[in-house]
């Protein structure tokens, strides 16, 4: 016979573990003033060991056992971005979770009480002190590293969208078609290059093939003969610009995208582009989060400090070269 689970923590357990009151827990969850430091410290370290978690809503307003997560995407007007969302929704949904979208800086998703969070900003998580146990899943997070040295508990997972492989192939078949003088898009307002640029870059150089780096959105080059856009969004821009200008494509310049967006599809020349199975994407996060709110590590069992799994791109030759 399986054991019965373990009623979940109330504030009231978290205010008599730490000799306080309701108030005061709520005061110290939501780091609110007028509280001494060292009782905040002793209510946090409460939370952390009965595995509270606030939530604003309050069980009584959701069918029993219905959990809430947290999507957290950068910007959902850039279609990459909700292609992952629809997924996630819908998924989520077939497992009983509730979601609850949201921007950075437009809602705090650990406020209306989830009790997961799935990023997918490009940027690392920091849950806040009132969430110590909070589960956290992130997706694509740059530069990737795996000592993960943000995650503040065993609850934390990360997605790595490995581009490696594909960027291998797609440089590959540039090389072949006859690329000599390739133009690398770098995003906007980046200091220091990206990831993605840098292993064109390398593999363009194993070549013997000498590259331009240019800010995203800047005209093509004279006498460039491939363009590789930073994504499928400033690959139609790229594709646009070329036809205005009467540039043949891809007889003349050949364009690369990444990301393989569905609207792909429906543009012409249909680009190139190292393409991500969302579905699959959003199936590897879930069955982490899935795992870390069930209290183990991971989806696959393992004990390791930010479990890191990985989907892989891949290269799709389109009408673009």
């Amino acid at each position: 016979m399986n054991p019965a689970p373990r009623r979940a923590a109330t504030i009231l357990d978290v205010a008599a573990a730490a000799g306080v009151s309701r108030q005061t827990v709520t005061r110290a969850l939501h780091e609110m003033p007028g509280i001494a430091v060292a009782t905040r410290e002793r209510v946090l370290a409460a939370a952390a060991e009965l595995d509270y978690r606030p939530s604003r809503f309050g069980r009584g307003l959701v069918k029993p056992g219905a959990r809430t997560l947290g999507l957290l995407v950068a910007d959902l007007a850039n279609p990459y971005y909700p292609e992952l969302a629809s997924r996630v929704l819908r998924e989520a949904g077939a497992a009983g979770w509730h979601v609850v979208l949201a921007e950075p800086g437009t809602s705090d998703v650990v406020e209306t009480g989830v009790d997961a969070v799935l990023s997918f900003t490009g940027r690392a998580f920091v849950a806040p002190r009132g969430a110590p146990n909070l589960p956290v899943v992130e997706v694509g997070v740059e530069p990737d590293r795996a000592d993960c040295p943000g995650c503040p508990t065993s609850r934390h997972a990360r997605v790595r969208l490995d581009l490696a492989p594909a960027v291998h192939a797609a440089v590959a078949h540039l090389v072949a078609a006859g690329v000599r003088s390739p133009v690398l898009h770098e995003a906007r307002g980046r200091s220091t290059p990206s990831r993605r640029v840098g292993l064109f870059r390398d593999a363009f150089a194993a070549a013997g093939i000498p590259v331009r780096v240019v800010p995203a959105g800047t005209a093509t080059p004279a006498g460039s003969d491939a363009v590789v856009a930073f994504n499928d969004v400033g690959a139609f821009g790229v594709l646009r610009e070329l036809r205005q200008a009467g540039v043949a494509v891809p007889e003349s310049v050949r364009v690369v995208g990444v990301d393989g967006l569905t609207i792909g599809r429906y543009v012409t020349p249909r680009p190139s582009t190292l393409a991500l199975d969302m579905a699959e994407v959003a199936t590897v996060a879930l069955e982490q989060v899935f795992a870390l709110a069930e209290g183990r590590a991971s989806a696959s069992g393992t004990t390791e400090r930010c479990p890191t799994r990985r989907v892989e791109h891949r290269f799709v030759v389109g009408e673009s070269g």
